[in-house]
């Protein structure tokens, strides 16, 4: 069977033209030849774009034909030819340039309108798709996708794609807020007159590292979060804290895109590092900090470990360090920092008696130590954990652990060893963290107000 596709377009003043875009010859013997395939479509899709495009700048460039002063119709100078980069092809548009009316006061005395109207000759939903893929795979993958499903030029190149990623990335870290050091801005009176929160706002914030492509430095480290607020999606937090100057307002920024105000209740989790406490400072006055349990298991875990190993050497000291570990954890998991502070320093005196010749004993004592000073120095974010999980409340980031896993070892290559700059990893977090948490179409639509959302996007019978 023969099938013929045409298009009939009805510009502004009321008069249409239809277009032939293509014949298709199809049979009907075999599942193979049911419905169109990938190169039939791509070849459709380009046509159909090449009409809707050029018919599209007609008309704009219709509207500009006369001065918008004095409404003197402009002298054409010229007419050249233009390449608009789109989802469904590159096409070529015919793009007029005017003398501009002698009222007209300025340096240029000609325009093209179609340069205002498409300034980077590339369309807005292509810039999305190539930022959103390559915030999820790398760029070379994300070139052979595009060119496998669309009518995309195959000259498009994982260069070309980075460079647009990049560009998207460094036009949001231009709209960000200056930093500051309190972002508290009302009083206890105004707070109590405020509308009821709508729920807890529960933010943990974990670190986690990339391979540095600098020369003399092996990894650097990177900073991730996530904001779980129980009637809202969760929003995601990435940055490279050693290059970004505005940590602060950024996790601020994710905070206001959830609908906090002053008066919500904020309780943020971390491991008790510097780096990641210094973020969440003075951000939110009904906040609470929390060592998560994790971290403090996770160190306990490590000794265990080491006091198997010693069993093999001296069984009757390693039954008493274990019985100690074991209290260690019962004080510390029921809030009783008192009793647990002086086990812990009961357990790292036994450890400088015990006599062996167990080779790891250094590194258990090394360890111990280390958790004594860990504990003393985030005492005051230690709280009754029994208590909290009783209650049905969060005590550990487990769920950031994931996160730093999906936001970081997913993409920046934990197993490929990829290496990355430090300014390279920050914009790439940008804008993975938003295609994860699903406002990056959101911000292009901000960008480009005719892009529509998937809802609005209908087909008009």
């Amino acid at each position: 069977m023969d099938i013929e596709i045409t298009v009939k377009i009805t510009a502004p003043d009321g008069t249409a033209h239809t277009e032939q875009i293509g014949t298709i010859t199809k049979a009907s013997d075999t599942i193979g030849e049911i419905g169109l395939s990938i190169s039939e479509s791509k070849e459709l899709l380009l046509h159909l774009q090449q009409e809707i495009v050029s018919a599209q700048c007609v008309a704009y460039c219709a509207t500009r034909t006369c001065c918008p002063n004095c409404g003197r119709k402009l002298r054409c100078k010229g007419r050249s030819d233009i390449r608009y980069r789109t989802v469904f092809g590159d096409v070529t548009v015919a793009s007029p340039r005017f003398y501009r009316c002698q009222c007209h006061d300025g340096p240029a005395q000609t325009f093209s309108p179609l340069t205002e109207l498409l300034p980077d000759h590339v369309a807005p939903e292509l810039l999305w798709l190539e930022t959103k893929w390559a915030s999820l795979v790398s760029f070379g993958i994300t070139a052979d996708i595009l060119k496998d499903v669309l009518p995309i030029d195959v000259r498009l190149s994982s260069d070309t794609i980075r460079r647009h990623h990049g560009r998207a990335a460094t036009r949001m870290e231009a709209e960000l807020a200056e930093e500051r050091f309190s972002f508290i801005e009302t009083s206890a009176c105004q707070r109590e007159q405020m509308p009821n929160p709508e729920g807890p706002i529960t933010v943990g914030i974990d670190g986690g590292y990339v391979r540095s492509r600098d020369v003399g430095q092996s990894h650097f480290e990177v900073t991730v979060g996530k904001s779980i607020l129980t009637d809202r999606p969760s929003r995601y937090l990435g940055l490279v804290q050693s290059h970004d100057d505005k940590p602060k307002r950024r996790l601020h920024e994710v905070l206001q895109d959830q609908g906090w105000q002053e008066n919500q209740p904020v309780t943020f989790m971390t491991d008790g590092g510097d780096t990641v406490i210094n973020i969440a400072q003075d951000m939110a006055p009904a906040s609470e900090h929390i060592l998560d349990w994790f971290h403090v298991t996770m160190r306990i875990t490590v000794m265990q470990q080491y006091v198997k190993g010693l069993a093999h050497h001296n069984e009757d000291d390693a039954e008493n360090l274990a019985r100690q570990l074991r209290k260690i954890k019962g004080f510390l998991w029921n809030g009783n920092l008192h009793d647990g502070q002086w086990a812990i320093e009961d357990l790292v005196v036994d450890l400088d008696e015990v006599e062996t010749d167990y080779a790891s004993i250094k590194a258990l004592r090394k360890t111990a130590a280390e958790f004594e000073t860990y504990i003393a120095n985030n005492k005051d974010m230690i709280p009754n954990y029994a208590e909290r999980r009783r209650y049905g409340e969060r005590v550990s980031t487990g769920f950031v652990e994931s996160t730093v896993n999906t936001v970081v070892g997913k993409r920046f290559g934990k197993k490929q060893q990829m290496r990355w700059s430090k300014q390279g990893a920050h914009l790439m977090l940008q804008t993975r963290t938003r295609t994860l948490d699903g406002t990056l179409r959101a911000k292009f639509e901000q960008w480009y107000l005719g892009m529509k959302s998937h809802e609005e996007t209908q087909m008009v019978a």
